[in-house]
C-alpha cells in the first residue's frame, strides 16, 4: 500500500481526478482511497502534517513493502523552475538538520509561508511528516516530494495552479517511486 500526506485539497484533487478515487473519513481527517493508495489530508502545517502521519501509523497494520509519502508544493530560488519535482533527503526546522537519504535536496520547514528566499526549497509540513514516520519502526519505505509552486511569492499560488502542478508531476512521481522502490 502507498499511503500519502498532502496538506492541500488542490493537491490531493490531482490524485483524485488521475486515479478516481472515493472519500471517507479517518479520525477528523478526510480519507482519499483506492485499492493501492491512501491520501490523508492533513491540512497546513507541521503539527497538522504529523497528527495526520501519525493517524495513518495508528490505523493501518504498517508491512516492509508499504510506501510512505509526502507529497505537496514548495517555494524555491528563482533558480529552480516551476513544476520542477524535488525529491528531499534533508528536512531542516529551526535550525536542525534532520537527514535521511542522500544525494537529494535540502528542504527549510518553516511555520508561515515567506515572501524572502532565504532558503534554496521551503514548506510548511515536511517536518511534522519526517518526525512521525522516524518515530515509527514499522516505516522502511519513505520519500517526501516536493512541487515548485513559486518563487517566494505566496500570493501567487492559486488552488487551479496547484492541483495542475500536481497533477502534471504525478508520472513523474511514479517513475521516481518505481526507480527508488526499497531503497532509502
Amino acid at each position: 500500500m502507498t499511503y500519502i500526506v498532502m496538506a492541500l485539497k488542490s493537491e490531493v484533487q490531482a490524485f483524485v481526478d488521475k486515479y478516481k478515487l472515493q472519500k471517507s473519513h479517518l479520525g477528523s481527517f478526510s480519507l482519499y482511497y483506492d485499492d493501492t493508495r491512501k491520501i490523508i489530508l492533513s491540512g497546513v502545517g507541521i503539527k497538522s502534517a504529523r497528527e495526520a502521519t501519525q493517524t495513518l501509523i495508528n490505523q493501518y497494520d504498517i508491512c516492509d513493502t508499504d510506501i510512505f509519502l509526502n507529497i505537496g508544493i514548495c517555494a524555491a530560488k528563482s533558480s529552480s523552475k516551476i513544476g520542477t519535482l524535488m525529491d528531499i533527503g534533508v528536512v531542516v526546522y529551526n535550525g536542525v538538520s534532520q537527514g535521511f537519504a542522500k544525494n537529494k535536496k535540502d528542504i527549510v520547514c518553516v511555520d508561515e509561508a515567506l515572501s524572502e528566499a532565504k532558503y534554496d526549497l521551503v514548506d510548511m509540513e515536511s517536518y511534522g511528516f519526517l518526525d512521525a514516520v522516524l518515530h515509527s519502526p514499522a516505516i522502511k519505505n519513505f520519500h517526501i516530494l516536493k512541487v515548485v509552486s513559486d518563487h517566494f511569492e505566496p500570493q501567487s499560488v492559486t488552488k487551479e495552479k496547484t492541483k495542475s502542478l500536481i497533477f502534471k508531476a504525478i508520472n513523474d512521481i511514479n517513475k521516481l517511486l518505481l526507480s527508488t522502490e526499497g531503497c532509502q
